[in-house]
């Protein structure tokens, strides 16, 4: 019967890292896989692209829409 171990363990200087493995394994063939955790998507964008998604938003409206809406949320401070 083929035993697998679960190691978790810290990537060392020089992209290494270290296993110790249970004894009466000296000599014996291991296969090793290493699951390397994927970094978070979405934290930082390119500028250029948010600048891009910001215009694209707003590109319909005109001068005149935005001061009515402005004027409208000025008003609103007041009540």
């Amino acid at each position: 019967m083929q035993s697998a171990i679960r190691i978790r363990t810290k990537v060392l200087a020089g992209n290494k890292f270290e296993i110790q493995l249970p004894p009466g394994s000296v000599g014996e063939e291991v296969e090793v896989f290493a699951i390397v955790p994927e970094k978070p998507q979405g934290g930082r964008r390119k500028v250029l692209e948010l600048l891009t998604e910001i215009r694209s938003r707003h590109v319909s409206r005109t001068v005149e829409e935005i001061d009515r809406e402005l004027e409208a949320e000025r008003n609103s401070w007041d009540n």
